[in-house]
């Protein structure tokens, strides 16, 4: 079996190490898409979003928490790809990783998260605040876990940042999850960094549970 290489980093977070391309994740996703009329800036045309909370789990190189908003984009030769808009983990060492290997502009913030099941079932509470400041809230209900593992496989791209010296990055992700429609509702806190989608059509909502991902 081939070991994973880990990168040692110095940032604002102090020393981390985070593994090296690609990172094979397992965990749960969240994911509600969006329509927005208006554009907000350059980096936020009017367009399709998706919001989504997720959770990486053990057997994961990272454990930790996510919160990101990403759009629908054309990448020019790359084709039709997502670009990560925002986004929060409460990991330095995938804040790092995120940053440096692929251009994803993590930041840190705090969640909570809860999950209840019956039978089928399961009931689940996101929340993510920036110190004592909400940025997001989502509940969810899906009947995932029942379904069959189907593959999945997609194309992100992200203008360069300082962490790459400017450059721009894509990353291949690509792997198999019990997805299905779910019932979601989200807030978005207006004074928060993503009040922006306060006015967003809420066009769908779906789950992801027990994916297996290759990042990277």
């Amino acid at each position: 079996m081939t070991q994973t290489a880990w990168i040692t980093s110095s940032g604002p977070h102090g020393e981390v190490s985070y593994p090296a391309a690609p990172w094979d994740m397992v965990g749960q996703l969240w994911l509600s898409i969006f329509r927005l009329a208006d554009p907000v800036d350059d980096l936020r045309p009017a367009g399709i979003y998706g919001a989504a909370f997720v959770s990486y789990e053990p057997g994961s190189p990272l454990t930790y928490s996510e919160l990101l908003v990403a759009r629908l984009a054309d990448a020019g030769e790359h084709g039709r790809c997502v670009s990560i808009t925002d986004i929060w983990v409460d990991s330095p060492a995938s804040v790092a990783g995120g940053r440096e290997l692929w251009a994803i502009p993590k930041g840190l913030c705090d969640f909570d998260l809860d999950t209840t099941r019956r039978g089928p079932l399961s009931s689940t509470e996101w929340s993510a605040s920036l110190g004592r400041r909400p940025i997001a809230s989502a509940s969810f209900t899906d009947v995932s876990r029942a379904m069959l593992r189907v593959p999945f496989k997609g194309t992100t791209w992200q203008p360069g940042i300082s962490d790459t010296g400017g450059e721009e990055r894509t990353a291949v992700l690509q792997g198999s999850a019990k997805a299905l429609p779910c019932r979601g509702r989200w807030d978005f806190a207006a004074d928060g960094p993503l009040g922006w989608l306060r006015g967003a059509r809420q066009l769908a909502s779906f789950r992801q549970a027990d994916f297996r991902m290759s990042f990277g």
